[in-house]
């Protein structure tokens, strides 16, 4: 196979990586705080002395949006969506991670926690508790709680620090690399609202057709490359 049979194959790979991409944000399209992902292309150049440099593509590495999505009235007490740039935190049997989605409740001990059980974390990064005998649960817009008019406490909000890295973990967790999650400024908390998926259904079918017929016409290309190779060796063996 010549260089532009594998660059070819490498672009396979990599339409195939993003048509799983491409799948996963629309099966997360109705997924309270989720992200859509997207894939950068690269090009990999390597050559040696006496030999054809070889190109290929890579598309390996992926990119999160954080445009915000539409926020939806629900009306639950405990839930929360996020105006603004920031994050929840909760706290993981892996360590804290980061969220975009506020579809809270209690524990039976009392504790804020997400729909897996995982803690939500307040402005020090302690568990949030709230009192079970309560009657009303305020959350302002700077986090705070109150319970019957009384503050109990403050819901926290973090962005990575500046050159920092999140890593997406199960659906709507990030995690923070090289570095950490400082408070958030400027995010505000609405109380009785879920923040949407950020994912556009229209555009991602349309790339999702758009990647099928590049890889279909890529197919195409290799298959006609192998009948081509198959065919100059079988008159090399008949010659």
């Amino acid at each position: 196979m010549g260089s532009i049979g594998y660059t070819t194959l490498s672009r396979q790979t990599g339409l195939l990586n993003e048509m799983q991409v491409v799948a996963n944000n629309i099966a997360n399209s109705a997924t309270t705080g989720y992200r859509s992902e997207g894939l950068i292309f690269s090009e990999y150049v390597k050559s040696a002395p006496g030999m054809e440099s070889v190109s290929m593509g890579r598309a390996n590495i992926r990119n999160t949006s954080q445009e915000q999505g539409s926020v939806t009235q629900t009306g639950g007490s405990f839930d929360l969506a996020i105006e603004g740039d920031g994050f929840f935190m909760v706290e993981t049997p892996n360590g804290t991670r980061l969220t975009r989605a506020g579809n809270f409740s209690p524990s039976a001990t009392g504790e804020l926690v997400t729909p897996d059980g995982h803690r939500v974390l307040d402005a020090g990064q302690a568990p949030v508790f709230i009192p079970g005998d309560a009657k009303s649960i305020a959350f302002g817009n700077d986090g705070t709680i109150s319970a019957d008019g009384q503050q109990i406490g403050q819901i926290g909000l973090f962005q990575p620090e500046e050159g920092a890295q999140m890593l997406r973990e199960d659906g709507v967790m990030f995690r923070v690399e090289n570095g950490d999650a400082l408070p958030a400024q400027g995010a505000q908390i609405l109380q009785g609202f879920l923040e949407s998926s950020n994912v556009n259904t229209i555009h991602q079918l349309a790339r999702m057709i758009e990647v099928q017929r590049a890889y279909e016409m890529g197919q195409s290309f290799l298959d006609n490359e192998d009948k081509r190779i198959r065919a100059a060796i079988d008159n090399l063996m008949k010659s």
